[in-house]
């Protein structure tokens, strides 16, 4: 029995076990939420899913409009590259919970010739920044300060990312890849319940903000599926940008509206942030899994080592025989996962600032020291796990992955933070603002917005870029593109990236049943692990709980949207998670 064989049967069994819990546990939680970010799939549903599959290019985003724009950039003749550019420009204008210009993120690229590159164009600190900045007087971090002030924004860096990427590997103009973005924006764009569904986790707070109110509420009430939303200020601000490049951004007109915004709201950022400001070229991480070469993204990520490191750790269990959701495969997927989250939370930060032990993290040596600390039938305490190498000095994202024809493959995880960012809008430039700051340590030992406890590695810097769980990879067999795969969720980004890789190679799913299986998370502090309903039948979790795990059954977390080369048909499926609605998985 092939192993995809195996695990339709496995679904099909545990799927009636499953039925009545799940629906129990989706009967509590608002239709609203389910669209936002819920699954609705049932395993039984999710034994029969499929990818869209296309013969000679393939894009998958959260967004439809921003997939058909890359789609159409490729069909024009453009590569990966200049359709990861356009996707990204028309996401700041259809997705802007997340898709943005008022943040920053990651990019991966393979070449079909066989280079793979690493561009980092995450946000950084003021200058004017400090450790204690979101602290008052007493030492105590005051709640919303990093999240909700002006003091929460990073640098922005997509603009001049996108822009690097694409003079570097492109072959279009920026006037070509940015087109499709300013018609949505000055045209407007009809909003299907998937978009409305997000809009509607902030429109409460939109009327806090009369710029922002005027964009995103119609005439003072939420928008309703079938309206056309227009963004004329965006569709200037993008404008300026298609006419006069990265400088439009970072020393022109738009860097002076946020610098007055910042100045007038008790914000740090001033024109020599923006003039500073610079993007960053280097090599991705890289480690082998069973014969799969996983490309992904370096610190200021810790996305890539994290992953990395995990899989090093399981790499001798047999997976593929325990079969996914089983007691064994959950036990030390999770025991692994606390370890490396808590070398993560201890050694990862800005390489400008602190010296990275990526080579210590992914060494054999050191997965065997993990591995002789995990129990088989025991979970270990999170208190009694700590960084392992000795001592030492964000869920709202978008993730989207390209592929052409030639094989040149991009993937881009960018994000403003949480939903929407800081929630306010710069005078006139009709784009969000990040509340990228977050992602520092307020305060060593105290957890930021997504429950992570981290040390001083990782405290406020003038210029310095804040550590990020963003996870873009790419991954290769034998030398040839195999999958594109990312997701947004905060400190989920890894579990989601780790497990889309995990159900393909290991429990034999194709690419749609990989991105909506219900998911686990362990990120050592707090000491419980999240999961998806569907994941566990209550036998399992009873003998798991025997074992010293305790759990918290979460909705949903994340939006893989993923690309695999299928090995034996030559076809590129695309998946668009369902998780997001308003999504789209479409090639030529």
């Amino acid at each position: 029995m092939s192993k995809a064989t195996m695990f339709a049967a496995v679904m099909i069994a545990v799927s009636a076990l499953l039925a009545a819990d799940a629906q129990a546990e989706q009967a509590t939680i608002p239709k609203q939420a389910l669209d936002v970010t819920g699954s609705t799939t049932t395993l039984s549903a999710l034994a029969t899913a499929k990818p869209v599959a296309a013969p000679h290019a393939m894009v998958v985003t959260a967004q439809h409009l921003a997939t058909n724009v890359g789609v159409e950039i490729l069909k024009q003749g453009g590569n990966a590259v200049d359709a990861a550019v356009a996707v990204g420009y028309a996401l700041a204008v259809v997705h802007p919970c997340c898709g943005n210009i008022g943040g920053g993120g990651f990019m991966v690229i393979h070449l079909a010739g066989g280079k793979n590159v690493f561009l980092d164009f995450r946000e950084k600190a003021p200058l004017k920044a400090t450790p204690t900045m979101f602290q008052d007087a007493a030492g105590n971090v005051v709640p919303d300060r990093s999240t909700k002030t002006y003091l929460a924004v990073g640098v922005p860096g997509t603009v001049m990312g996108l822009n690097a990427a694409l003079k570097k590997y492109g072959t279009m103009t920026l006037k070509q890849v940015m087109a499709p973005a300013i018609a949505l924006a000055k045209d407007g764009y009809v909003l299907e319940q998937g978009d409305i569904n997000i809009l509607a986790t902030r429109s409460k707070n939109f009327p806090e903000h009369p710029n922002v109110a005027a964009i995103f509420l119609n005439h003072g009430q939420p928008y309703k599926a079938g309206e056309t939303l227009t963004q004329p200020q965006l569709a200037q601000t993008l404008e300026l940008i298609s006419k006069d490049g990265t400088n439009a951004f970072y020393k022109g007109p738009i860097a002076r509206a946020v610098v007055a915004a910042s100045e007038q709201n008790g914000g740090l950022l001033t024109m020599k942030d923006f003039a500073d400001y610079s993007v960053a070229w280097t090599k991705p991480v890289s480690c082998d899994y069973r014969g799969y070469e996983i490309i992904s993204s370096p610190p200021p990520s810790s996305g890539g080592t994290t992953v990395c490191e995990i899989l090093q750790v399981i790499k001798p269990y047999p997976f593929a025989k325990w079969g996914y959701g089983s007691v064994e495969a959950t036990h030390y997927l999770a025991e692994a996962e606390r370890f490396a989250f808590a070398d993560r939370n201890t050694y990862l930060g800005d390489p400008a600032f602190v010296k990275n032990p990526i080579g210590e993290l992914l060494s054999p040596q050191h997965a065997s020291w993990i591995r002789a600390q995990i129990k088989p039938d025991a979970a270990t305490p999170s208190s009694q796990v700590k960084g392992s190498l000795g001592a030492t000095e964000g869920m709202h994202t978008t993730h989207y992955s390209v592929v052409d024809a030639k094989g040149n493959a991009v993937s881009v995880t960018y994000t403003i933070n949480f939903l929407f960012g800081v929630g306010q809008i710069a005078g006139d430039t009709g784009f969000f603002l990040n509340d990228e700051m977050d992602d520092f340590t307020s305060k060593p030992g105290v957890p930021n917005g997504f429950g992570l406890v981290q040390g001083r590695i990782n405290e406020v810097r003038p210029g310095k870029r804040p550590l990020s769980s963003m996870t873009p990879t790419i991954v290769l067999h034998k030398g040839k593109l195999f999958m594109v795969t990312g997701s947004p969720g905060g400190s989920t980004i890894i579990s989601t990236t780790l497990e889309s890789i995990i159900n393909v190679v290991d429990f034999g799913m194709n690419m749609q049943q990989a991105v909506d299986a219900p998911r686990v998370h362990q990120q050592w502090l707090p000491d419980l692990v999240m999961v998806e309903p569907g994941y566990l039948t209550p036998a399992t979790q009873a003998t798991l709980e025997k074992m010293g795990y305790a759990f918290r059954t979460v909705h949903a977390w994340g939006a893989d949207e993923a690309i695999l080369r299928n090995p034996k048909t030559g076809l590129l499926e695309g998946a668009n998670d369902d998780r997001r609605t308003a999504g789209l998985a479409a090639g030529y």
